[in-house]
């Protein structure tokens, strides 16, 4: 038997017509009602470009009012949007276009003239799609949660990406495990800031329309617009990763944020704990979360309660979810294998790859960490950046949170280097908040760091690798 719902656009539209759906920094508002009937007007307009059930559309956008209208557009004839990085090379896009059997792809009007190395049958921006007419064609009224609704590809860092489906159930669950965890309250209002073609910005707008909560969208993250939005848009959750906290709380200086503001969603990794001290110390709502793209964001988080009280945990599987830890050593730490309704059932025709991630409904997340006597998940680091030096285990985001709490840091990863003694050993890279030197820093971690886990070199660089989400990729930090 086939579960189905309302569609969830329609069905908020009737229930709460005249709410906001989504906020921008001007001023400018969508009713969920309008959002709708912008919605469904589109989907006839691409109903002209023979765009029908199952076909595979690519979606080339920052964030923007008709990205948005566009997901939702391709929900209402059954397609499925392939949700493309705006960062990527054409080389990269095009890799993505032909292993996810996409023939057309929608652009922002502003990236229309970058897409020409862009290989696929047909590009249109969005304003062109607006110019076409209507075709009278039957909308999908219901939702097949077991049907495929976006695909989203991993970053690829350790090989070539891989095409993550997510099912509407998948998005169901997601939301339905974050309000069983944060709750939802009648005067919520969520910033998002992230882009909205990775996991945790999409995620979010279906909670939006899910929990009838506006969204206020930013197309890109800027501390001076974040702050100013707190302070005065009535906020009361951001979704954030640990750079845009550092740099929100050094714009906030010795202010304080309104009450009004009840949750900092972070995630993109595992956050330095002096920095989530900081943030406990002045009140701020940091609340620490584990997800990926293959189980459609989050999977654990910190709840409420327990946000202040496990400081550097990201929390437990929300409800409908599980955690467990797979051959862990001495210290506790193993692969992280998580299963729940939210977890993709798999990668798109890549069945290599799904036969190494998947047994028996676990999947295999590549993410090392550990379970307190409480149940709590603390993540340690990527797999793939686990350096092992002389048989001892060295997590870089443990040297990177030490490096982190010295005041005149502002910014540091570490990667690992050849030895021929040692096998591997760990290198540092620090962006200066002030003035420092080597030798400094390395007195400052001597006293905080067993000896084989110290730095053998410390290089002094403007900024860190970062991908769209502010993830910091160590495999492009170079000597």
């Amino acid at each position: 038997m086939q579960e189905t719902i309302p569609h969830w656009l329609s069905k908020q539209a009737d229930l709460a017509p005249d709410k906001t759906a989504i906020e921008i920094e001007d001023g400018y508002c969508l009713t969920f009602k309008e959002l709708e009937y912008k919605s469904k007007g589109f989907a006839r307009k691409l109903a002209r470009l023979k765009i029908t059930k199952g076909t595979h559309v690519g979606i080339l956008s920052t964030n923007e009012i008709p990205m948005i209208i566009a997901i939702h557009a391709l929900s209402y004839l059954g397609a499925v949007g392939v949700l493309l990085n705006t960062r990527l090379t054409p080389e990269e896009i095009n890799f993505q276009l032909k292993d996810a059997e996409v023939s057309i792809v929608l652009t922002a009007d502003h990236l229309k003239e970058n897409s020409k190395g862009i290989k696929a049958e047909t590009i249109h921006s969005f304003s062109e799609i607006d110019e076409l007419e209507e075709k009278e064609v039957r909308l999908c009224t219901e939702l097949n949660l077991a049907e495929t609704f976006t695909i989203i590809y991993t970053s690829g860092t350790t090989s070539f990406p891989k095409g993550v489906i997510h099912t509407y159930g998948n998005h169901w669950w997601s939301a339905v495990g974050s309000a069983l965890n944060l709750g939802i309250h009648s005067d919520d209002k969520w910033l998002m800031p992230l882009p909205l073609f990775h996991v945790s910005g999409l995620s979010t707008l279906i909670k939006s329309v899910m929990y009838g909560m506006p969204i206020y969208l930013l197309e890109k993250f800027n501390e001076r617009t974040v702050h100013h939005a707190i302070m005065n848009k009535g906020i009361t959750i951001v979704s954030v990763v640990t750079v845009m906290v550092q740099r929100l709380m050094s714009f906030l200086g010795d202010k304080k944020y309104p009450e009004s503001l009840r949750c900092l969603l972070l995630g993109g990794g595992p956050a330095p704990k002096p920095l989530l001290e900081k943030a406990a110390e002045r009140n701020i709502p940091v609340f620490q979360s584990y997800g990926m793209t293959e189980t459609a964001s989050q999977i654990v988080t910190l709840s409420p309660d327990n946000a202040l009280k496990k400081i550097g945990s990201a929390g437990k599987a929300l409800f409908p979810a599980q955690v467990k830890i797979m051959e862990p050593g001495e210290d506790s730490i193993g692969e992280i294998h998580v299963k729940g309704p939210m977890v993709t059932a798999g990668y798109f025709k890549n069945e290599e790859a799904n036969q190494q991630a998947f047994n028996s409904g676990w999947l295999a997340t590549g993410d090392l960490g550990y379970l307190d006597e409480a149940g709590f998940l603390y993540v340690s680091d990527r797999r793939k950046d686990l350096i092992i030096s002389g048989g001892e285990n060295i997590y870089p985001s443990e040297i990177e949170s030490v490096l982190s709490g010295m005041e005149q840091i502002k910014e540091a990863g570490v990667t690992s280097k050849a030895d021929e003694t040692w096998g591997q050993v760990p290198v540092a890279f620090i962006v200066k908040n002030s003035e420092v030197t080597e030798d400094e820093i390395w007195t400052f971690a001597r006293k905080r760091l067993a000896k084989y886990k110290l730095p053998k070199e410390i290089h002094f660089i403007d900024h860190l690798p970062r991908n769209a989400s502010n993830k910091l990729i160590r495999s492009r930090l170079k000597l």
